[in-house]
């Protein structure tokens, strides 16, 4: 009976092989660990800004609104949960995707505010936290990089043959990616290439 037990086994565990359910099973493990990695670079850059945002706050007092914009863009970050659950529901991914956005673009109109203050980009504790941000968004863009080959994988995977019947046997769907536009807008690290506007003469 044990041999016969071991003999199903063995047969099972070939046709799960040979049908891609492992290769399902290790593709999505990997795009969890490389989530996982996006989403603490992404968390070690919001924990930047509070101590950027201060430290500009001490030269440019009057930039209340850019301030408040970083603030209010870093503020929705943290609202939402990253769980690896965001990756099987688009809409979650969606709205991860767009609240970082915003805070790089915050962030690029917080650094092209800092061009109007000498002494705030000669010191020691901005540029301490500037080169912090830019380690960190070259993180950002390895560990984005990563995770969307993953991605690519698993959906070509799950979408040829025959796998293909395999992911919809065992309820697996394609998962959402970073858009190409988005890709553009924040998998570098902001950076101020443009003169700030004059001020409006009275």
């Amino acid at each position: 009976m044990r041999k016969i037990l071991t003999v199903l086994a063995a047969l099972a565990s070939l046709s799960l092989t040979n049908c891609g359910y492992n290769a399902i099973q290790s593709q999505d493990e990997q795009i969890k660990a490389n989530w996982s990695e996006v989403v603490n670079q992404y968390q070690r850059r919001a924990d930047l800004v509070p101590n950027l945002v201060n430290s500009v706050k001490g030269f440019a007092q009057q930039e209340k609104d850019v301030l408040l914009g970083v603030t209010n863009a870093r503020a929705k970050v943290g609202s939402i949960q990253a769980t690896p659950e965001v990756l099987n529901d688009p809409a979650a991914f969606q709205k991860f995707q767009a609240a970082q956005g915003e805070l790089s673009s915050a962030l690029s109109r917080l650094l092209v505010v800092t061009e109007n203050y000498p002494q705030l980009k000669s010191d020691a504790l901005f540029k301490d936290l500037m080169s912090q941000l830019e380690g960190t968004e070259n993180r950002i863009t390895v560990a984005r990089n990563r995770y969307i080959k993953a991605v690519q994988d698993y959906n070509v995977t799950i979408r040829s043959f025959p796998t293909n019947f395999t992911a919809m046997a065992f309820g697996y769907k394609e998962k959402p990616n970073f858009s190409v536009d988005n890709e553009k807008e924040i998998s570098t690290a902001p950076k101020v290439d443009f003169n700030p506007a004059p001020a409006p003469s009275k």
